[in-house]
């Protein structure tokens, strides 16, 4: 996250960031995080905000850099800079040349206050063009005017051959608050209650993605509200190897593990049974909420306090069959040697 500034200031923002935010993580910073993710054998690099790309020169450096070390590089940006299609054209361009493997552009009902859908357009058009994977996430709430449909049915895209739209994907992911006290309305099902509890997997940014925040700290996943959490805040660039003390610091802790295998949501289910007060079912759509949900609420967390042992063996189940007996299954499967 080379700042936390962005040209929109989005109620709820899931990284706080804004016009008036003004963090900045330094050039040099952002190379040594790459050059250890290398030596970690970290498989990609991501660079996302705030708004990256108001870091053009540190961008481009950091891509070139990741690149060169045999990266696969994304950016996460909200496309403000794509005011006309030439524009898109020709930032792309410098994006892409710079060894820019795929973009994700972010839209919804909160980001077009800021940044109108068609520069959306124009960016995606610029990256189909050119047979460019492009994704697209669009917030989810009910009522929402800004939809997967209308993303798609915007001229300028739908004006695209059906040959360029197959580099493009459009998803949805649900827009949270940033107080687990708070809620959004949803599409009917799109809310986690026990009925469809049982979809929901464990949490695969946790353990798995290691974020190199504005301000020096380490986060042990990339997830919405990470920066009201410090728990998830794990070690800072100015120590010295700092992804590997985050990395040694997050597999020693119960609970990032048990998010890791079990979710966030299946744990403040768990501790509902412990105490029938805490209630939850139909409240969050978005994992992270439930994750600030038990790091945030006293309720939850003194059920964790209290019961924490109770999980310790579900969680080795879990673990024992996410790294090593469905692995050693597909291996069987189809006949390959297990990974070391």
């Amino acid at each position: 996250m080379p700042t936390f500034t962005c040209p929109a200031a989005c109620s709820d923002c899931g990284t706080l960031s804004s016009p008036q935010e003004r963090t900045r993580l330094e050039s040099d910073h952002i190379i040594s995080a790459i050059d250890e993710a290398k030596d970690l054998g970290f498989y990609n690099v991501v660079f996302t905000g705030g708004e990256a790309t108001l870091r053009w020169k540190d961008l481009l450096r950091g891509i070139s850099h990741a690149r060169d070390l045999g990266f696969p590089v994304r950016l996460v940006t909200n496309a403000h800079w794509a005011r006309d299609l030439d524009t898109a054209r020709k930032k792309l361009g410098l994006l892409i040349d710079a060894g820019l493997s795929e973009i994700n552009y972010s839209t919804g009902d909160e980001h077009v206050k800021f940044v109108p859908i068609d520069r959306v357009a124009h960016a995606i058009v610029a990256a189909c063009e050119r047979a460019f994977r492009v994704h697209v996430m669009v917030e989810l709430k009910s009522d929402n005017s800004v939809t997967r449909d209308a993303v798609l049915k915007h001229p300028l895209v739908a004006a695209l051959d059906p040959e360029q739209l197959e580099f493009l994907s459009v998803e949805f992911s649900p827009w949270m608050p940033m107080s687990h006290s708070s809620t959004h309305r949803y599409p009917a099902g799109a809310a986690v209650d026990r009925r469809n509890i049982g979809r929901r997997p464990g949490c695969d940014s946790i353990l798995q993605t290691y974020t190199v925040q504005a301000d020096g700290r380490i986060g042990a996943c990339c997830g919405l509200g990470m920066r009201t959490i410090p728990e998830l805040s794990v070690s800072n660039v100015d120590q010295p190897n700092f992804l590997r003390r985050a990395i040694t610091e997050s597999e020693e802790d119960l609970l990032k593990l048990w998010i890791h295998y079990e979710g966030p949501e299946r744990i403040v289910a768990w501790a509902a049974r412990h105490n029938p007060e805490i209630t939850w079912e139909g409240r969050y759509a978005h994992h992270c909420q439930f994750c600030h949900r038990l790091y945030h609420d006293d309720a939850v967390r003194q059920v964790i306090l209290d019961h924490w042992e109770e999980a310790i063996a579900e969680v080795l189940r879990s673990a024992w069959l996410d790294e090593i007996h469905v692995p050693q299954a597909v291996a069987d499967a189809l006949h390959t040697p297990m990974p070391n």
